[in-house]
């Protein structure tokens, strides 16, 4: 294995690695997004509760929870959302990294490519002129 061909293999391993990355950033802002619609539900759910009497005191410090949970929660999301964000470029980067490695490789197979068509077309080129050398000296 080339050098080149082992730095592909690490780039790509990254790019891996980044992709994977972006999916658990992911996964983590779809349960953020779902925890912050459980409490709006339960916070409907306390209001809907505290319209009866004996509640009222309870409600208020509940209510202060939720408040102070839902902006902890909106904080998450924005901080989750914002490294998602990074994480999506540094993904885009190392793969923009492997598919130039690629096309380098590519440059180099379709050059020796050409080279070998190049040599096969000299030894021909030589065979054919010293077949024709032979059939023409026969002649003289």
């Amino acid at each position: 294995m080339s050098a080149l061909e082992s730095l592909i293999r690490l780039h790509r391993w990254q790019l891996d690695e980044r992709r994977r990355h972006v999916a658990e950033l992911e996964e983590l802002a779809e349960r953020l997004r779902e925890e912050q619609y459980r409490l709006d539900a339960e916070s409907e759910r306390e209001q809907a509760v505290a319209g009866a009497p004996p509640e009222g005191a309870t409600y208020a410090a509940h209510m202060r929870r939720l408040i102070d949970r839902r902006r902890k929660l909106v904080q998450s999301r924005a901080e989750v959302a914002e490294r998602i964000v990074r994480a999506r470029d540094a993904l885009t980067e190392a793969l923009e990294e492997v598919k130039r490695y690629e096309i380098i490789i590519a440059n180099r197979t379709r050059q020796q490519e050409v080279r070998q068509e190049r040599r096969q077309r000299r030894t021909l080129d030589d065979l054919g002129g010293e077949s024709f050398r032979r059939g023409n000296a026969g002649k003289e």
